[in-house]
């Protein structure tokens, strides 16, 4: 069997999202986006049918909790967007708009290839990891568990 990565990450913003302090980041979303979506190994990401991105999906309830899942082809491809690519700049500047985790905040799994993972599929498998820590159900960039 095949298989292709997913992913969930969630992030408490410090304001409301139409806040002028969360303005910055909101600005960027279309392009941070489209960057996503011309890298080389995406295959799907999250967005709602009216805005074209994931800000207003929340699975958790919590207040000023933003998601954001996507699957790619393979771990290298996904860690290249997140950290070589223009994606870095809204990484370099999250303190300025969200609070600093005290728990896991992302988490990757394996899907069979050709498959999409659910919202709710993604809040389970950050919260196995929150509970559990890392396994093959639900990992981190720092220890990848493969299939």
């Amino acid at each position: 069997m095949e298989y292709h990565l997913a992913q969930i990450n969630i992030a408490k913003l410090l304001k409301p999202i139409d806040h002028p302090q969360i303005a910055d980041f909101v600005n960027q979303l279309d392009e941070i986006n489209a960057l996503a979506e011309q890298h080389k190994g995406f295959i799907w990401r999250l967005k709602d049918d009216e805005s074209n991105d994931a800000t207003s999906i929340n699975p958790f309830k919590e207040p000023d909790m933003i998601v954001n899942m996507s699957v790619w082809e393979n771990v290298d491809s996904l860690k290249e967007y997140v950290y070589d690519s223009g994606h870095v700049n809204v990484f370099i500047r999250r303190k300025e708009w969200f609070e600093k985790p005290t728990k896991a905040h992302m988490a990757l799994w394996w899907i069979e290839k050709g498959k999409l993972p659910t919202v709710e599929e993604g809040k389970q498998r950050i919260e196995y990891l929150q509970e559990h820590g890392n396994s093959k159900h639900a990992f981190t960039f720092r220890e990848i568990v493969y299939p």
